[in-house]
Formats: structure tokens, C-alpha cells, sequence
């Protein structure tokens, strides 16, 4: 299914979205009992998609260098929420605030290519990233008033802004 296929898809109800989040809540728990880890789980329901966060653990561990421990433990979770419900899950974990800080850093890459091509008025390719850093520039660059595409294939797959 594309991209845009998923898009025009009803959203989830947020009874659906609760469930995932309880489902992925309890999967992250037990996985913090068995690595011994102390840490607090939070759910929320935030547009179309669930959010867990871990907060509380103390060093990045579950982050891993570029987040990719997180990216992994996030890809685990749909899994476990896919095997409970049958259903594709968009679900969001975050761990130690890591995916709002990296937000904010992305936010502001996707500014500054904005800047740069309203300068220069030539399309500027990014570096590969995640679907998740991907949807933060998209989302920016959308804001600013120009448009964006991704190209090319994963992992390598990166975001190309584009002039007005």
C-alpha cells in the first residue's frame, strides 16, 4: 500500500488508538523488567497515532547512537501491537524525551534548506534519514510554504526541498 493509499485511509478512532497505546505500554514494560531497567511508561494519543514514552532511564541505551536502538525498540513494539490487534500500527516511542529533542534539531535543518533555496532558487537534497526524521522535514519545509519529496531507497532514502 502507498503512502497515499494509508493517508486516505480513515484515521483510527482514539478508542483504537488508547488500546495501542495500552497494548505498547505493557510490551515496554515488561521489556524494561527484563533488561532490570527503572523507568516510567507514559501513553498518550497525539493526531492519528499513539505515543508511548519511557521516561526517567538514565543514559541512552534505548537510544543507541542516531537513535537507532529506538528506531529498532519501536519497530518491536508495532510488531507486538500488529500480533495483539491485526492491525497496522503508526504508534510513536520515545525514550527519554530523545524524539523531542531531535525534532527541534530537524525543525531547524529543514529551515535552514527552506533559507537556502528560497536563496538560490535550486532544489537542495538532505542527507538519508529516517521515515520519522523524514515526516519532521516535510512537515517544516510544508510550514515554510514550499514542498518536499523523498527520494531514493531505504536506509538511504532522503528528503529533496524544492523552490516554490
Amino acid at each position: 500500500m502507498t503512502e497515499a493509499e494509508e493517508t486516505a485511509k480513515a484515521a483510527p478512532s482514539v478508542a483504537a488508538l488508547e488500546q495501542e497505546g495500552e497494548i505498547a505500554a505493557d510490551y515496554v514494560e515488561g521489556l524494561l523488567d527484563i533488561a532490570d531497567l527503572d523507568g516510567d511508561i507514559d501513553m498518550d494519543v497525539e493526531g492519528d497515532r499513539a505515543l508511548v514514552s519511557v521516561i526517567g532511564l538514565k543514559g541512552g541505551d534505548l537510544v543507541g547512537p542516531g537513535g537507532e536502538v529506538l528506531e529498532a525498540l519501536q519497530e518491536l513494539t508495532r510488531l507486538a501491537v500488529h500480533r495483539q490487534t491485526g492491525e497496522r500500527s503508526r504508534l510513536m516511542l520515545d525514550v527519554s524525551g530523545y524524539r523531542e529533542r531531535r525534532r527541534a534539531e530537524l525543525t531547524k535543518i529543514g529551515m535552514a534548506a527552506v533559507d537556502e533555496v528560497k536563496a538560490s532558487g535550486e532544489p537542495k537534497a538532505l542527507k538519508p534519514m529516517t521515515p520519522f526524521e523524514r515526516k519532521v522535514i516535510h512537515d517544516a519545509v510544508a510550514a515554510a510554504g514550499l514542498r518536499s519529496e523523498s527520494e531514493g531507497e531505504e536506509p538511504r532514502r532522503f528528503v529533496v526541498v524544492l523552490p516554490a
